[in-house]
C-alpha cells in the first residue's frame, strides 16, 4: 500500500481570483495533477491547497477507477483546504480547527489581532488497510513560513516589520502543531504499537524544526537513532517521521529561493513505521524531483501546470 501526501498548489477553477486565468491552463494544471497520481498509484493521498471542492471533483474524474473524495469543512480567508482522494472507502472521523484545552490565542499582527484556532482545519478518516485492520490518516497544513503584511504585501518596510511577522507566524505555526498533535493523540488512543496511525501534510517547517518536532511525542527513538531498536513505554504514543527513509539525494518536496527543503512529511505509528518497505518524494524510479525555485510572492506561479511541491510517500507492508 502506498500512501501519499501532496500540496496541489492553488487548486481553484478558472475565473477566480486566485486560480487559473482561463480554462486551457485550468486544463492543462489538472492534467500534470493527474499525470502524477496516476504514476504514483496511491492508495491513500492526503492533499492540500484545494481553494475549490469541485476542482478536486475535477481532478478526481481524470484518474482511472472511481475515487473517493472527503474535504475538511475548515478553510482559511482563501478558501484553501485539506483533503483526501482514496481508492476505497473512507469514513470522516475528525475535522477540526480547534486549539487543544489551555493553549490560548495566539498573536497574529502588528494590531494585536489573535487567533483561537488553526487557519485551516485538520481532517481525519479511517479506512480498512489491506491486512483488514483499520487505518487512521490525519492531513494537515500548517502557516505558511511565506510571509504576508499588511495591504496585501509580500515584502516588509523593514527589517523590524520582517522580523515581528516572522514571530507571528511562527507562533501561529507552533499553536497549529500542538493543536495536530492532540488530534494524534486521539487516534493513537495511547496504542500506537498496536494501531496503524499516520499523521500527513504540509507542515511548512523542515525535519528538525521546533514545530516540527512537536508532532513527535517522546523524544529518543527517531529512525537511525540508537533508540529506534530498543522498545520503552513511549512507544505507544509516538510518531516518526519517515525524513530518514528518503534516499538523501530526494530528500525535499520544495525549492525555496534555489534552496532545498523538506516541509512535507509523513508520521507513522510504532506498528504502522515497522512495516515501511520505502519512502521517497515525486515520482518511484525518477530521481530526485524537478520542482520550480519559489520566491517570496506566491501570486507569481498563478495559473502555472502541476505544482510547486513534491508528493513525499511510503510504501508500507
Amino acid at each position: 500500500m502506498l500512501l501519499g501526501t501532496w500540496n496541489l498548489e492553488n487548486l481553484y477553477r478558472p475565473g477566480g481570483p486566485f486560480g487559473p486565468e482561463d480554462e486551457a491552463a485550468y486544463e492543462s494544471k489538472l492534467a500534470a495533477l493527474a499525470a502524477v497520481i496516476t504514476e504514483l498509484d496511491p492508495a491513500l493521498l492526503g492533499v492540500q491547497e484545494v481553494g475549490d471542492p469541485g476542482a478536486l471533483e475535477d481532478l478526481a474524474g481524470m484518474l482511472d477507477d472511481d475515487w473517493r473524495i472527503a474535504l475538511s469543512e475548515h478553510a482559511d480567508g482563501r478558501g484553501i483546504r485539506v483533503g483526501f482522494l482514496s481508492r476505497t472507502e473512507l469514513t470522516v472521523i475528525a475535522d477540526t480547527a480547534a486549539f487543544p484545552p489551555k493553549l490560548h490565542p495566539v498573536q497574529t499582527d502588528d494590531s494585536g489581532l489573535t487567533a483561537g484556532a488553526a487557519g485551516r482545519g485538520f481532517l481525519a478518516v479511517e479506512v480498512t488497510g489491506e491486512d483488514g485492520s483499520p487505518l487512521r490518516v490525519a492531513v494537515a497544513h500548517l502557516k505558511s513560513k511565506l510571509l504576508s503584511y499588511p495591504d496585501n504585501r509580500f515584502h516588509p518596510r523593514d527589517e523590524g516589520e520582517r522580523a515581528r511577522y516572522g514571530a507571528y507566524a511562527l507562533y501561529r505555526r507552533a499553536a497549529e502543531a500542538a493543536a495536530l498533535r492532540a488530534l494524534a493523540d486521539e487516534l493513537l488512543d495511547g496504542d500506537g504499537r498496536d494501531r496503524d496511525v499516520a499523521v500527513l501534510g504540509d507542515l511548512n517547517d523542515e525535519v528538525q524544526a521546533a514545530t516540527t518536532q512537536i508532532l513527535l511525542g517522546p523524544p529518543g527513538s527517531e529512525i537511525g537513532t540508537p533508540g529506534y531498536d530498543r522498545p520503552d513505554n513511549g512507544d505507544a504514543a509516538r510518531l516518526w517521521d519517515v525524513a530518514p527513509l528518503i534516499p538523501a539525494a530526494q530528500r525535499y518536496s520544495r525549492v525555496n529561493s534555489g534552496r532545498r527543503e523538506l516541509i512535507d512529511h509523513v508520521l507513522l505509528s510504532h506498528r504502522l513505521v515497522r512495516r515501511v518497505t520505502t519512502a521517497g518524494t515525486g515520482l518511484p524510479d525518477e530521481g530526485p524531483p524537478r520542482l520550480p525555485s519559489v520566491g517570496a510572492d506566491p501570486g507569481e506561479r498563478r495559473g502555472t501546470p502541476g505544482s510547486d511541491h513534491a508528493p513525499v510517500w511510503v510504501r508500507v507492508a
